[in-house]
């Protein structure tokens, strides 16, 4: 087996083992799997494989990267597929040394999630006001965006099952396959039971869909449909830059201007690591924007 062939077949089983034994969303294994091809070619231009690559070739690759304008969030990922793959590499004794130790990652920028005012908010999601099916889904989408935080992903991977408007909760999954219960309020329950009762029926159309949220033709909604039916309601009522997180972004600020804790917060929104959930607490609320306007002589 050439050295090359033996790289394919090693990174095959590390993403293997992401997906298997780590609960690595599909979304991650794919990017790794490009962040690795792209590795290999470069090593490739210098006569290297991944079973031989020397410390050297690595900074050199990420300088390349750098060079050709990747960010510093890309340049991160790419390292920790990297890190993640020698790691196993060198663990199942596939290299001889782990070429990556004394690299270093990238330093990121602070980025601030952005929330919208809740008038925006409440406007988007009361945008669908019609009754037919596909206004009847989106209502109840818009209402779980925005009431209970859910990711994109998490949404459209709903199934029927996952919901208990009686016990007033659902079942999502979150990133690496973490499970949380999550609170359903009272007009998302509202909305549900509606789209449950007129819209689903209408679009799924007897056939056989465990898939909460379907599309016209009775197939599961993709992300990429979600955005737009984000995206549609927001321009009916003159939101702009509106997307699903914004909604999640929103539902989380406008629970700790109400006074939420941070862990609650951190709870309902399915981080692993409270220093995510940290971000929120710099966003300026309402009050203090207020403050601002009137105390400040340039405000």
């Amino acid at each position: 087996m050439t050295g090359h062939g033996a790289d394919r077949e090693l990174v095959e089983e590390f993403l293997q083992r992401l997906r298997v034994e780590d609960g690595a969303a599909p979304l991650t294994v794919s990017a790794y799997r490009r962040d690795l091809g792209r590795l290999a070619r470069f090593l490739a231009g210098r006569r290297r494989t991944l079973a031989t690559a020397r410390p050297a070739d690595l900074v050199a690759h990420l300088d390349a990267l750098h060079a050709a304008g990747l960010g510093p969030r890309t340049l991160a990922r790419g390292l920790a597929a990297i890190r993640g793959f020698y790691r196993f590499a060198r663990a199942a004794g596939r290299v001889a040394d782990n070429p990556t130790t004394l690299l270093e990652t990238p330093r990121l920028p602070r980025r601030l999630p952005r929330a919208l005012s809740r008038r925006d908010a409440e406007a988007i999601v009361e945008a669908p006001r019609e009754a037919g099916p596909r206004e009847l889904r989106d209502r109840a989408i818009l209402e779980l965006l925005y009431g209970s935080g859910l990711r994109a992903a998490e949404l459209v991977g709903l199934r029927a099952g996952d919901l208990d408007l009686h016990g007033q909760f659902l079942v999502c999954q979150g990133k690496g396959s973490r499970q949380r219960m999550v609170p359903v309020g009272a007009r998302a329950r509202q909305a549900l039971a509606a789209y449950l009762e007129a819209g689903r029926p209408a679009l799924v159309q007897g056939r056989g869909s465990a898939v909460l949220f379907v599309n016209r033709h009775g197939r599961p909604l993709t992300r990429q449909g979600l955005w737009a039916v984000v995206r549609r309601h927001a321009q009916r009522v003159g939101v702009r830059r509106a997307f699903p997180h914004a909604l999640r972004h929103s539902f989380a600020s406008h629970l700790l201007q109400g006074g939420a804790d941070l862990r609650s917060v951190q709870a309902l929104l399915g981080h692993a690591d409270i220093g995510t959930t940290e971000a929120y607490t710099h966003l300026p609320s309402e009050e203090i924007r207020r403050m601002y306007r009137r105390f400040h002589p340039r405000a």
